[in-house]
């Protein structure tokens, strides 16, 4: 990364705010702009402390701009946002992931924000700004970037003779036996319904050169020879004892889980939080960080976190240069130091990053935010209780995966 000078979040003026137009309102006049903002900072008093700072430090380099930063709850996110686009009132910006723009940038309630982003395009990471970008428009300003990577347990490698982390499914598959014969599962993987795809099944699809959706968007890939192919590999490593034997149910916590309690060895779709709260149980010296695991290219799930511009806005000027401020390199260093994610741009350092958080950044470079396709939450809970019955042994890895099939491409024939 290159390096940029951290100047206080006061000092943002000038070229970050360029090219967003005038403060809407004049003379003494003020406009007002509302953020919708979400817990991307996982402690409250944190968080809360964090953004009243931003909105004094935006308001102080802006005087004619007066900035609310509305903090909103996980819960019911999609339902209140849907809500406030279709009445006109709620928000001037919101935080959006790539998943949820298209269906709004499809019925006309956003604003497209390339103009915010253009003074310093070259800067921001090139895989946020695509997967903010829908029919060739960007709508989301990167203001954060998740990313996640195999986390895993050296020592238990270690003690079976495996000195390398398996980065590739045949190594997997070749190790899961040695560990196995100590009653150890290779791969924690979490199969309960309600754990998201993209953190299970789905960077198994993908690094083996499959898709959820088909290129058109109008049906679904997932059946294809490479999906069943992962689903099957998940099965041969259950046979050969590669996963926990509540797998079907699990979830994908680490504190408290079998990862922690040593009896499963590595997860392989991990946050970086992750990868301290199993340090905290067995050692950060005993924790490693692997490139994303592969069969045929490496993907590691991993999403902007954008400020979308809702067309009804009464200042839309003003909020563009509130969100060329929050995506500033000063902002965005800040921002990754409190919330434990990465900035979405290459001119941040990080101040006071872990050895474990720099591994983790090696993987953004194959950062992928799933298939934005419109229906993806709605076709992703019809295939996650059929992977479950293919782990259950109630089904084999093509049945489970056809008849998931069937029903997605019946929703999505319904949807159009």
């Amino acid at each position: 990364m290159r390096r940029a000078m951290l100047v206080g979040l006061t000092a943002v003026l000038g070229a970050a705010l360029a090219g967003c137009g005038a403060d809407a309102g004049s003379g003494t006049d003020k406009s007002s702009v509302t953020l919708w903002m979400y817990p991307v900072i996982g402690d409250q008093a944190k968080s809360q402390a964090f953004w009243t700072k931003v909105e004094k430090d935006f308001e102080a380099a802006n005087g004619t701009i007066d900035l609310t930063i509305d903090q909103q709850p996980w819960d019911g996110r999609q339902e209140k946002i849907t809500t406030a686009l279709a009445s006109k009132k709620g928000f001037d910006l919101v935080v959006l992931g790539p998943d949820q723009i298209p269906q709004y940038a499809q019925q006309g309630t956003l604003v497209p924000v390339d103009d915010v982003v253009a003074p310093a395009k070259t800067s921001f990471l090139p895989n946020s700004l695509t997967a903010l970008t829908v029919d060739g428009k960007l709508y989301g300003v990167p203001i954060y970037q998740t990313i996640t990577a195999p986390i895993y347990n050296k020592k238990l490698f270690t003690d079976v003779g495996v000195t390398e982390f398996p980065q590739t499914w045949e190594a997997f598959k070749a190790a899961a036996p040695k560990l196995a014969a100590k009653k150890i599962a290779i791969l924690d993987y979490p199969g309960a319904p309600e754990v998201s795809l993209n953190q299970s099944f789905y960077p198994l699809l993908w690094g083996n050169g499959g898709s959820v959706f088909a290129a058109d968007g109008k049906t679904v890939a997932f059946n294809a020879p490479e999906g069943v192919e992962a689903l099957q590999f998940l099965l041969d490593l259950q046979k050969a004892g590669g996963l926990p034997g509540n797998t079907a149910t699990k979830k994908n916590d680490i504190e408290g889980g079998t990862l922690a309690a040593g009896k499963t060895a590595v997860y392989h779709a991990a946050t970086a939080l992750q990868a301290v709260q199993l340090g905290a149980a067995i050692g950060a010296e005993n924790v490693g960080v692997g490139l994303p695991l592969e069969s045929g290219k490496k993907v590691a799930f991993g999403i902007p976190g954008g400020l979308v511009l809702a067309k009804h806005s009464p200042q839309p000027d003003a909020a563009k240069k509130v969100a060329a401020f929050l995506s500033s390199p000063e902002v965005a260093a800040e921002l990754a130091k409190e919330s434990g994610f990465f900035p979405a741009r290459d001119d941040v350092t990080v101040p006071g990053a872990s050895p474990a958080v720099q591994e983790f950044a090696k993987s953004l470079e194959f950062a992928f935010p799933g298939d934005t396709h419109p229906m993806a939450r709605q076709v992703m809970a019809l295939v996650a209780p059929e992977l479950q019955a293919a782990l259950l042994g109630k089904k084999d890895a093509k049945t489970a995966l056809d008849d998931a099939a069937k029903e997605a491409n019946a929703l999505l024939a319904g949807s159009g």
